[in-house]
Protein backbone atom coordinates (compact mmCIF):
# COMPACT_ATOMS: atom_id res chain seq x y z
CA UNK A 1 0.00 0.00 0.00
CA UNK A 2 1.47 3.29 -0.69
CA UNK A 3 1.99 6.44 1.44
CA UNK A 4 -1.04 8.16 2.46
CA UNK A 5 -0.35 12.05 0.76
CA UNK A 6 -1.74 14.58 2.74
CA UNK A 7 -4.01 17.41 0.52
CA UNK A 8 -2.45 20.69 1.14
CA UNK A 9 -4.93 22.97 3.56
CA UNK A 10 -6.04 26.20 1.53
CA UNK A 11 -5.29 29.44 3.98
CA UNK A 12 -8.24 31.09 5.07
CA UNK A 13 -9.54 34.23 3.42
CA UNK A 14 -9.41 37.66 5.57
CA UNK A 15 -12.43 37.71 6.14
CA UNK A 16 -12.34 34.14 8.17
CA UNK A 17 -10.08 35.22 10.45
CA UNK A 18 -10.39 38.64 11.55
CA UNK A 19 -8.95 41.56 13.87
CA UNK A 20 -11.65 42.17 16.13
CA UNK A 21 -11.57 45.85 17.24
CA UNK A 22 -13.43 46.62 20.54
CA UNK A 23 -14.99 49.73 20.50
CA UNK A 24 -14.34 50.91 24.23
CA UNK A 25 -16.19 54.34 23.27
CA UNK A 26 -13.06 56.14 21.97
CA UNK A 27 -13.50 58.54 19.35
CA UNK A 28 -10.52 56.63 17.23
CA UNK A 29 -12.07 52.82 17.39
CA UNK A 30 -13.50 53.36 13.54
CA UNK A 31 -10.25 54.84 12.40
CA UNK A 32 -8.56 51.94 14.47
CA UNK A 33 -10.24 49.25 11.80
CA UNK A 34 -9.32 51.76 9.37
CA UNK A 35 -5.56 51.55 9.99
CA UNK A 36 -5.74 47.77 10.17
CA UNK A 37 -7.19 47.22 7.15
CA UNK A 38 -4.64 49.82 5.40
CA UNK A 39 -1.87 47.65 6.71
CA UNK A 40 -4.29 44.60 4.26
CA UNK A 41 -5.36 42.99 7.11
CA UNK A 42 -9.14 42.23 7.65
CA UNK A 43 -10.77 43.69 10.17
CA UNK A 44 -13.93 44.43 11.96
CA UNK A 45 -15.48 46.87 14.86
CA UNK A 46 -17.22 44.90 17.39
CA UNK A 47 -19.05 46.37 20.77
CA UNK A 48 -17.01 45.75 24.17
CA UNK A 49 -19.38 43.26 25.62
CA UNK A 50 -18.80 40.73 22.64
CA UNK A 51 -18.29 37.26 24.98
CA UNK A 52 -14.74 35.51 24.85
CA UNK A 53 -16.87 32.69 23.17
CA UNK A 54 -18.12 34.96 20.30
CA UNK A 55 -14.88 35.91 19.79
CA UNK A 56 -13.72 32.18 20.23
CA UNK A 57 -16.35 31.71 17.19
CA UNK A 58 -14.77 34.18 14.73
CA UNK A 59 -11.54 32.26 14.60
CA UNK A 60 -9.68 36.15 15.22
CA UNK A 61 -5.85 37.08 14.18
CA UNK A 62 -5.70 39.00 17.09
CA UNK A 63 -8.13 41.44 19.27
CA UNK A 64 -7.87 45.11 19.86
CA UNK A 65 -8.89 47.34 22.73
CA UNK A 66 -9.52 50.84 21.91
CA UNK A 67 -9.35 53.75 23.85
CA UNK A 68 -11.92 55.58 25.44
CA UNK A 69 -13.18 59.06 27.30
CA UNK A 70 -13.98 57.24 30.63
CA UNK A 71 -11.62 56.22 33.76
CA UNK A 72 -11.26 52.38 34.46
CA UNK A 73 -12.88 52.72 37.67
CA UNK A 74 -16.10 55.57 36.67
CA UNK A 75 -19.53 53.73 37.46
CA UNK A 76 -20.32 52.22 33.90
CA UNK A 77 -17.16 52.19 32.70
CA UNK A 78 -17.01 49.93 29.64
CA UNK A 79 -16.11 46.56 30.48
CA UNK A 80 -14.94 43.35 28.69
CA UNK A 81 -14.97 39.81 29.07
CA UNK A 82 -11.75 38.54 30.92
CA UNK A 83 -12.20 35.70 29.31
CA UNK A 84 -11.09 37.29 26.48
CA UNK A 85 -7.40 37.81 27.73
CA UNK A 86 -7.32 33.68 28.22
CA UNK A 87 -8.08 32.70 24.02
CA UNK A 88 -3.94 32.26 23.56
CA UNK A 89 -5.26 35.30 20.76
CA UNK A 90 -2.72 38.20 20.72
CA UNK A 91 -4.27 41.20 21.84
CA UNK A 92 -3.63 44.79 21.94
CA UNK A 93 -5.18 47.41 24.05
CA UNK A 94 -4.86 51.48 23.41
CA UNK A 95 -4.89 54.00 25.91
CA UNK A 96 -8.20 53.09 27.73
CA UNK A 97 -7.99 49.38 26.37
CA UNK A 98 -3.93 49.69 27.90
CA UNK A 99 -5.72 50.88 31.32
CA UNK A 100 -8.46 47.99 31.26
CA UNK A 101 -5.60 45.24 30.29
CA UNK A 102 -3.90 45.90 33.14
CA UNK A 103 -6.81 46.47 35.71
CA UNK A 104 -8.04 43.13 34.79
CA UNK A 105 -4.71 40.67 34.37
CA UNK A 106 -3.61 42.30 37.88
CA UNK A 107 -1.66 45.71 37.47
CA UNK A 108 -2.58 49.26 39.14
CA UNK A 109 -4.21 52.06 37.03
CA UNK A 110 -4.39 55.25 39.30
CA UNK A 111 -5.19 59.09 39.02
CA UNK A 112 -1.66 60.77 39.18
CA UNK A 113 -2.89 64.24 39.09
CA UNK A 114 -0.68 64.15 35.52
CA UNK A 115 -2.43 64.18 32.36
CA UNK A 116 -0.84 64.01 29.17
CA UNK A 117 -2.65 65.26 25.62
CA UNK A 118 -1.54 65.92 22.10
CA UNK A 119 2.23 65.39 21.18
CA UNK A 120 4.48 64.00 23.86
CA UNK A 121 7.71 62.81 23.82
CA UNK A 122 8.38 58.73 24.01
CA UNK A 123 11.08 56.61 24.71
CA UNK A 124 10.65 53.19 23.15
CA UNK A 125 12.76 50.03 23.92
CA UNK A 126 13.65 48.91 20.64
CA UNK A 127 13.95 45.64 21.69
CA UNK A 128 10.86 45.19 22.20
CA UNK A 129 8.16 43.59 19.39
CA UNK A 130 6.11 46.71 19.45
CA UNK A 131 8.95 48.81 19.01
CA UNK A 132 11.45 46.84 17.04
CA UNK A 133 13.14 48.55 13.87
CA UNK A 134 11.58 52.37 15.50
CA UNK A 135 13.49 54.72 17.42
CA UNK A 136 14.14 54.89 20.86
CA UNK A 137 13.22 58.82 20.98
CA UNK A 138 9.84 59.56 19.38
CA UNK A 139 6.63 61.48 19.36
CA UNK A 140 3.04 59.89 20.33
CA UNK A 141 -0.42 61.25 20.56
CA UNK A 142 -1.60 60.93 24.33
CA UNK A 143 -4.84 61.73 25.65
CA UNK A 144 -5.19 60.45 29.32
CA UNK A 145 -5.80 61.45 33.14
CA UNK A 146 -5.29 57.72 34.61
CA UNK A 147 -2.07 56.18 33.86
CA UNK A 148 -1.12 52.60 34.90
CA UNK A 149 1.35 52.68 37.67
CA UNK A 150 2.06 48.65 37.66
CA UNK A 151 1.78 46.26 34.87
CA UNK A 152 0.29 42.85 34.61
CA UNK A 153 2.43 40.37 36.64
CA UNK A 154 4.71 38.74 33.99
CA UNK A 155 4.86 42.19 32.01
CA UNK A 156 7.65 44.24 30.98
CA UNK A 157 7.69 48.14 30.68
CA UNK A 158 8.59 48.69 27.17
CA UNK A 159 8.00 52.56 26.72
CA UNK A 160 7.70 55.68 29.35
CA UNK A 161 7.02 59.75 28.46
CA UNK A 162 7.71 62.06 31.28
CA UNK A 163 4.11 61.71 32.85
CA UNK A 164 3.73 58.25 32.54
CA UNK A 165 6.36 55.91 33.58
CA UNK A 166 4.44 52.93 32.13
CA UNK A 167 3.91 54.29 28.29
CA UNK A 168 3.52 50.70 26.64
CA UNK A 169 3.97 46.78 28.28
CA UNK A 170 4.08 43.62 26.57
CA UNK A 171 3.87 40.00 27.91
CA UNK A 172 5.09 37.84 24.62
CA UNK A 173 4.28 34.47 26.26
CA UNK A 174 0.77 35.51 26.87
CA UNK A 175 0.39 37.70 23.63
CA UNK A 176 -0.65 40.92 26.00
CA UNK A 177 0.64 44.52 24.84
CA UNK A 178 -0.68 47.45 25.47
CA UNK A 179 0.18 50.97 24.36
CA UNK A 180 -0.96 54.75 25.97
CA UNK A 181 -0.38 56.50 23.31
CA UNK A 182 -2.62 56.15 20.31
CA UNK A 183 -0.63 54.79 16.95
CA UNK A 184 -3.93 55.44 14.84
CA UNK A 185 -3.48 58.93 14.60
CA UNK A 186 -1.45 60.96 11.88
CA UNK A 187 -0.23 62.86 14.66
CA UNK A 188 1.57 59.81 15.63
CA UNK A 189 4.78 59.42 13.02
CA UNK A 190 5.29 55.84 13.62
CA UNK A 191 2.15 54.55 14.61
CA UNK A 192 1.26 53.04 11.81
CA UNK A 193 4.72 50.49 12.06
CA UNK A 194 3.98 50.02 15.72
CA UNK A 195 0.28 48.18 14.50
CA UNK A 196 2.31 46.75 11.69
CA UNK A 197 4.87 45.40 13.90
CA UNK A 198 2.02 43.66 16.29
CA UNK A 199 0.14 42.07 13.48
CA UNK A 200 2.58 40.98 11.19
CA UNK A 201 5.43 40.07 13.85
CA UNK A 202 3.30 38.98 17.01
CA UNK A 203 -0.10 38.17 15.49
CA UNK A 204 1.36 36.90 12.12
CA UNK A 205 -1.31 38.29 10.22
CA UNK A 206 -0.55 38.35 6.48
CA UNK A 207 -1.45 41.32 4.38
CA UNK A 208 -3.40 39.58 2.39
CA UNK A 209 -6.57 42.10 2.24
CA UNK A 210 -6.49 43.66 -0.97
CA UNK A 211 -8.45 45.10 -3.51
CA UNK A 212 -8.05 42.31 -6.34
CA UNK A 213 -8.62 39.67 -2.84
CA UNK A 214 -12.04 41.96 -2.01
CA UNK A 215 -13.56 41.24 -5.53
CA UNK A 216 -12.76 37.42 -5.67
CA UNK A 217 -13.99 37.20 -2.49
CA UNK A 218 -17.41 39.14 -3.74
CA UNK A 219 -17.88 37.93 -6.84
CA UNK A 220 -18.09 34.42 -5.16
CA UNK A 221 -20.45 35.59 -2.75
CA UNK A 222 -23.21 37.15 -4.99
CA UNK A 223 -22.67 34.08 -7.20
CA UNK A 224 -23.96 32.45 -4.20
CA UNK A 225 -27.19 34.60 -3.40
CA UNK A 226 -28.13 35.06 -6.79
CA UNK A 227 -27.82 32.07 -8.68
CA UNK A 228 -29.14 32.50 -12.02
CA UNK A 229 -31.69 34.44 -11.21
CA UNK A 230 -31.78 38.47 -12.76
CA UNK A 231 -30.60 41.35 -10.31
CA UNK A 232 -31.71 45.38 -10.45
CA UNK A 233 -29.23 47.86 -9.68
CA UNK A 234 -30.56 51.73 -9.40
CA UNK A 235 -27.36 53.49 -10.40
CA UNK A 236 -27.12 57.11 -9.57
CA UNK A 237 -23.27 57.74 -10.82
CA UNK A 238 -21.67 57.85 -7.76
CA UNK A 239 -18.69 56.31 -6.82
CA UNK A 240 -21.00 53.41 -4.34
CA UNK A 241 -23.71 52.68 -6.67
CA UNK A 242 -20.86 52.46 -9.67
CA UNK A 243 -18.97 49.78 -8.19
CA UNK A 244 -21.25 48.00 -6.49
CA UNK A 245 -22.64 47.28 -10.15
CA UNK A 246 -19.39 46.78 -11.86
CA UNK A 247 -18.60 43.91 -8.85
CA UNK A 248 -22.20 42.57 -9.59
CA UNK A 249 -22.31 42.47 -13.36
CA UNK A 250 -18.56 40.57 -12.94
CA UNK A 251 -20.10 37.96 -10.99
CA UNK A 252 -23.60 37.49 -12.89
CA UNK A 253 -22.75 39.12 -16.34
CA UNK A 254 -25.82 39.47 -18.21
CA UNK A 255 -28.20 38.97 -15.44
CA UNK A 256 -27.91 42.19 -14.23
CA UNK A 257 -29.72 45.22 -15.69
CA UNK A 258 -29.33 48.92 -14.08
CA UNK A 259 -31.39 51.63 -14.22
CA UNK A 260 -30.25 55.32 -14.94
CA UNK A 261 -33.01 57.58 -13.85
CA UNK A 262 -31.61 60.95 -15.46
CA UNK A 263 -33.42 63.71 -13.56
CA UNK A 264 -31.41 66.42 -15.32
CA UNK A 265 -30.29 67.75 -11.98
CA UNK A 266 -26.45 66.28 -12.57
CA UNK A 267 -23.75 68.36 -13.16
CA UNK A 268 -22.39 69.25 -16.35
CA UNK A 269 -21.64 65.93 -18.98
CA UNK A 270 -22.47 63.21 -15.63
CA UNK A 271 -25.07 62.01 -16.93
CA UNK A 272 -23.62 61.20 -20.60
CA UNK A 273 -19.80 59.67 -18.46
CA UNK A 274 -22.59 57.36 -17.07
CA UNK A 275 -23.87 55.71 -19.83
CA UNK A 276 -20.71 55.75 -21.90
CA UNK A 277 -18.56 54.35 -18.90
CA UNK A 278 -21.61 51.84 -18.15
CA UNK A 279 -23.09 50.64 -21.72
CA UNK A 280 -20.62 51.88 -24.11
CA UNK A 281 -17.21 50.64 -21.88
CA UNK A 282 -18.36 47.67 -19.87
CA UNK A 283 -21.37 46.76 -21.70
CA UNK A 284 -23.36 46.68 -18.78
CA UNK A 285 -27.14 46.16 -19.18
CA UNK A 286 -28.48 49.71 -18.65
CA UNK A 287 -31.72 51.71 -18.98
CA UNK A 288 -31.23 55.50 -19.17
CA UNK A 289 -34.57 56.90 -18.13
CA UNK A 290 -34.83 60.41 -19.70
CA UNK A 291 -36.74 61.90 -17.17
CA UNK A 292 -35.98 65.72 -17.03
CA UNK A 293 -39.20 66.91 -17.79
CA UNK A 294 -40.88 65.23 -15.39
CA UNK A 295 -38.77 66.05 -12.39
CA UNK A 296 -39.02 69.99 -13.47
CA UNK A 297 -42.01 69.80 -13.55
CA UNK A 298 -42.71 68.27 -10.04
CA UNK A 299 -40.18 71.04 -8.59
CA UNK A 300 -42.18 73.67 -10.84
CA UNK A 301 -42.99 76.65 -8.12
CA UNK A 302 -41.25 74.76 -5.28
CA UNK A 303 -38.61 76.90 -2.66
CA UNK A 304 -38.27 75.26 0.11
CA UNK A 305 -35.24 73.07 0.39
CA UNK A 306 -37.19 70.36 2.25
CA UNK A 307 -40.48 70.13 -0.07
CA UNK A 308 -37.51 69.81 -2.83
CA UNK A 309 -35.88 66.79 -1.62
CA UNK A 310 -38.91 65.23 -1.07
CA UNK A 311 -40.75 65.93 -4.95
CA UNK A 312 -37.44 64.57 -5.93
CA UNK A 313 -37.15 61.67 -3.99
CA UNK A 314 -40.84 60.86 -4.12
CA UNK A 315 -40.56 61.19 -8.75
CA UNK A 316 -37.58 59.09 -8.42
CA UNK A 317 -39.78 56.16 -6.67
CA UNK A 318 -42.48 56.59 -9.02
CA UNK A 319 -40.05 56.18 -12.39
CA UNK A 320 -38.36 53.49 -10.60
CA UNK A 321 -41.28 51.35 -10.01
CA UNK A 322 -42.67 52.47 -13.42
CA UNK A 323 -39.32 50.58 -15.22
CA UNK A 324 -39.54 47.75 -12.58
CA UNK A 325 -42.42 46.78 -13.97
CA UNK A 326 -41.42 47.23 -17.68
CA UNK A 327 -38.20 44.73 -16.87
CA UNK A 328 -40.73 42.01 -14.85
CA UNK A 329 -40.24 40.49 -11.67
CA UNK A 330 -36.98 40.76 -10.27
CA UNK A 331 -36.40 39.42 -6.67
CA UNK A 332 -32.91 41.13 -5.86
CA UNK A 333 -31.97 44.78 -5.59
CA UNK A 334 -28.09 45.77 -5.60
CA UNK A 335 -27.62 48.52 -2.83
CA UNK A 336 -24.07 50.11 -1.78
CA UNK A 337 -24.25 50.01 1.63
CA UNK A 338 -20.85 50.95 3.12
CA UNK A 339 -19.60 49.41 6.41
CA UNK A 340 -19.84 52.97 7.48
CA UNK A 341 -23.84 52.28 7.34
CA UNK A 342 -23.45 48.95 9.09
CA UNK A 343 -21.43 50.28 12.27
CA UNK A 344 -23.75 53.93 12.44
CA UNK A 345 -26.96 51.50 12.37
CA UNK A 346 -25.88 49.93 15.12
CA UNK A 347 -25.69 46.27 13.45
CA UNK A 348 -24.31 43.87 11.05
CA UNK A 349 -27.98 42.48 10.33
CA UNK A 350 -27.72 39.87 7.50
CA UNK A 351 -29.75 40.94 4.60
CA UNK A 352 -33.10 42.66 5.17
CA UNK A 353 -36.23 41.98 3.16
CA UNK A 354 -37.29 45.17 3.09
CA UNK A 355 -35.36 48.16 1.03
CA UNK A 356 -34.75 50.89 3.61
CA UNK A 357 -33.85 54.45 1.83
CA UNK A 358 -31.06 54.91 -0.41
CA UNK A 359 -28.60 57.56 0.48
CA UNK A 360 -27.93 58.07 -3.26
CA UNK A 361 -31.08 57.30 -5.39
CA UNK A 362 -33.27 59.88 -2.55
CA UNK A 363 -35.23 56.85 -1.07
CA UNK A 364 -36.52 53.68 -2.66
CA UNK A 365 -39.73 52.20 -1.84
CA UNK A 366 -39.85 50.80 1.75
CA UNK A 367 -43.14 48.47 0.47
CA UNK A 368 -40.70 47.17 -2.65
CA UNK A 369 -40.03 43.58 -1.30
CA UNK A 370 -36.61 42.58 -2.88
CA UNK A 371 -33.95 40.68 -1.34
CA UNK A 372 -30.72 43.05 -1.13
CA UNK A 373 -27.38 42.37 -2.77
CA UNK A 374 -24.71 44.16 -0.62
CA UNK A 375 -21.26 43.66 -1.93
CA UNK A 376 -19.47 46.56 -0.38
CA UNK A 377 -21.04 46.10 3.38
CA UNK A 378 -17.98 45.27 4.34
CA UNK A 379 -15.56 48.05 2.73
CA UNK A 380 -15.26 51.56 4.07
CA UNK A 381 -15.55 54.65 1.42
CA UNK A 382 -11.24 54.42 0.41
CA UNK A 383 -11.48 50.85 0.23
CA UNK A 384 -14.29 51.42 -2.51
CA UNK A 385 -12.57 53.46 -4.53
CA UNK A 386 -9.42 51.60 -4.33
CA UNK A 387 -11.54 47.97 -5.94
CA UNK A 388 -13.44 50.54 -8.12
CA UNK A 389 -9.82 51.43 -9.84
CA UNK A 390 -9.17 48.02 -9.82
CA UNK A 391 -12.16 47.12 -11.41
CA UNK A 392 -11.10 49.80 -14.40
CA UNK A 393 -13.81 52.49 -13.37
CA UNK A 394 -12.53 55.65 -14.82
CA UNK A 395 -10.50 58.14 -12.13
CA UNK A 396 -13.18 60.88 -12.76
CA UNK A 397 -16.09 58.19 -11.64
CA UNK A 398 -13.87 56.81 -9.30
CA UNK A 399 -12.81 59.85 -7.07
CA UNK A 400 -15.96 61.67 -7.40
CA UNK A 401 -17.16 64.14 -4.82
CA UNK A 402 -19.86 63.37 -2.67
CA UNK A 403 -23.18 64.69 -4.24
CA UNK A 404 -26.52 64.78 -3.14
CA UNK A 405 -29.71 62.75 -4.43
CA UNK A 406 -31.77 65.96 -5.23
CA UNK A 407 -28.15 67.38 -7.74
CA UNK A 408 -28.21 71.06 -8.08
CA UNK A 409 -31.97 71.22 -7.11
CA UNK A 410 -30.72 72.17 -3.17
CA UNK A 411 -27.84 73.97 -4.85
CA UNK A 412 -30.20 76.53 -6.23
CA UNK A 413 -31.94 78.35 -3.47
CA UNK A 414 -34.86 79.39 -4.12
CA UNK A 415 -37.23 78.10 -7.05
CA UNK A 416 -35.81 75.66 -9.44
CA UNK A 417 -36.43 76.80 -13.21
CA UNK A 418 -34.19 75.34 -16.63
CA UNK A 419 -32.51 78.85 -17.29
CA UNK A 420 -31.47 78.84 -13.29
CA UNK A 421 -30.10 74.83 -13.57
CA UNK A 422 -28.28 75.73 -16.63
CA UNK A 423 -26.43 78.89 -14.86
CA UNK A 424 -25.46 77.13 -11.69
CA UNK A 425 -24.23 74.12 -14.35
CA UNK A 426 -22.14 75.93 -16.14
CA UNK A 427 -20.58 78.19 -13.21
CA UNK A 428 -20.12 74.70 -11.29
CA UNK A 429 -18.53 73.15 -14.61
CA UNK A 430 -15.60 76.02 -14.23
CA UNK A 431 -15.26 75.89 -11.10
CA UNK A 432 -15.15 72.19 -11.31
CA UNK A 433 -12.34 72.43 -14.03
CA UNK A 434 -10.11 75.34 -12.22
CA UNK A 435 -9.96 73.04 -8.74
CA UNK A 436 -8.64 69.98 -11.08
CA UNK A 437 -6.60 72.36 -13.21
CA UNK A 438 -4.91 73.08 -10.10
CA UNK A 439 -4.41 69.99 -8.59
CA UNK A 440 -6.88 70.17 -5.70
CA UNK A 441 -9.53 67.87 -6.51
CA UNK A 442 -8.60 65.00 -4.77
CA UNK A 443 -7.86 66.90 -1.55
CA UNK A 444 -10.97 68.53 -0.93
CA UNK A 445 -13.90 66.90 0.67
CA UNK A 446 -16.41 68.67 -1.65
CA UNK A 447 -16.16 71.76 -4.14
CA UNK A 448 -19.23 73.37 -5.68
CA UNK A 449 -21.10 76.54 -6.74
CA UNK A 450 -24.35 77.44 -5.37
CA UNK A 451 -26.77 79.96 -7.06
CA UNK A 452 -29.16 82.17 -4.89
CA UNK A 453 -31.87 83.13 -6.71
CA UNK A 454 -31.43 87.24 -6.22
CA UNK A 455 -29.98 89.37 -8.35
CA UNK A 456 -27.48 91.85 -6.92
CA UNK A 457 -26.12 95.11 -9.03
CA UNK A 458 -22.90 94.99 -11.34
CA UNK A 459 -21.23 96.76 -14.08
CA UNK A 460 -19.65 94.83 -17.05
CA UNK A 461 -18.81 96.54 -20.25
CA UNK A 462 -19.58 100.31 -18.79
CA UNK A 463 -23.14 98.98 -18.54
CA UNK A 464 -25.19 98.38 -15.24
CA UNK A 465 -25.98 94.76 -14.53
CA UNK A 466 -28.34 93.24 -12.91
CA UNK A 467 -27.27 90.23 -12.51
CA UNK A 468 -27.10 86.31 -10.30
CA UNK A 469 -24.56 86.24 -7.49
CA UNK A 470 -22.92 82.86 -7.58
CA UNK A 471 -20.69 81.10 -4.22
CA UNK A 472 -18.13 79.14 -3.97
CA UNK A 473 -18.40 76.82 -2.00
CA UNK A 474 -15.15 74.47 -0.99
CA UNK A 475 -14.02 72.28 2.07
CA UNK A 476 -11.74 69.65 3.61
CA UNK A 477 -13.10 66.52 5.61
CA UNK A 478 -12.41 62.73 6.82
CA UNK A 479 -15.95 61.85 7.20
CA UNK A 480 -18.13 64.53 6.38
CA UNK A 481 -19.41 65.13 10.39
CA UNK A 482 -17.08 68.02 10.59
CA UNK A 483 -15.40 70.73 7.77
CA UNK A 484 -13.81 73.01 7.48
CA UNK A 485 -13.30 75.72 4.80
CA UNK A 486 -10.62 74.69 2.30
CA UNK A 487 -7.68 77.44 1.83
CA UNK A 488 -7.43 78.02 -1.62
CA UNK A 489 -4.84 80.42 -3.34
CA UNK A 490 -5.79 83.63 -4.19
CA UNK A 491 -4.62 83.73 -7.68
CA UNK A 492 -7.05 79.64 -8.25
CA UNK A 493 -9.91 82.05 -6.61
CA UNK A 494 -9.54 84.98 -8.93
CA UNK A 495 -9.27 82.83 -12.26
CA UNK A 496 -12.27 81.16 -11.00
CA UNK A 497 -14.62 84.47 -10.29
CA UNK A 498 -13.11 85.85 -13.54
CA UNK A 499 -13.72 83.11 -15.77
CA UNK A 500 -17.58 82.23 -14.42
CA UNK A 501 -18.21 86.02 -14.48
CA UNK A 502 -16.78 86.04 -18.33
CA UNK A 503 -18.12 83.19 -19.50
CA UNK A 504 -21.53 82.77 -17.98
CA UNK A 505 -24.15 85.86 -19.05
CA UNK A 506 -26.06 85.76 -16.10
CA UNK A 507 -23.64 85.97 -13.56
CA UNK A 508 -21.77 89.44 -12.35
CA UNK A 509 -20.53 88.61 -8.61
CA UNK A 510 -18.91 85.34 -7.08
CA UNK A 511 -18.50 85.03 -3.32
CA UNK A 512 -16.79 82.81 -1.20
CA UNK A 513 -18.32 81.04 2.07
CA UNK A 514 -15.81 80.77 4.86
CA UNK A 515 -17.95 79.10 7.27
CA UNK A 516 -16.71 75.42 8.54
CA UNK A 517 -19.04 72.80 9.82
CA UNK A 518 -20.46 72.83 12.82
CA UNK A 519 -21.95 75.73 12.84
CA UNK A 520 -23.01 75.53 9.39
CA UNK A 521 -23.75 72.70 7.07
CA UNK A 522 -21.89 71.64 3.77
CA UNK A 523 -24.64 71.88 1.61
CA UNK A 524 -26.57 75.30 1.87
CA UNK A 525 -30.28 73.21 1.59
Amino acid sequence: MGDVVALPVPEPGPEERPVLVLDCGGQYAQLIARRVRECRVYSELVPHSISAAEARARSPRALVLSGGPASVYAAGAPRVDPGLFSLGVPTLGICYGMQLMAQELGGAVERTGVSEFGKTEVRAEAASELFAGLPEEQTGWMSHRDSVTAPPAGSRVTAASPAAPIAAFEDPERGLYGVQFHPEVVHTPHGQEVLKNFLYVVADAPPTWTAAAVIEEQVERIRAQVGSERVLCALSGGVDSAVAALLVHKAVGDQLVCVFVDHGLLRKDEAVQVVETFEGHFHVPLVHVQAQERFLSRLDGVADPEAKRKAVGEEFIRVFEEESKRLGQIRHLVQGTLYSDVIESGGDASVAATIKSHHNVGGLPEEMEMELVEPLRLLFKDEVRRVGEELGLPERMVWRQPFPGPGLAIRIIGEVTRERLEILREADAILQEEIRRAGLYRELWQSFAVLPAIRSVGVQGDERTYGYPVVVRAVTSDDAMTADWARLPYDLLETISSRIVNEVPAVNRVVLDITSKPPSTIEWE
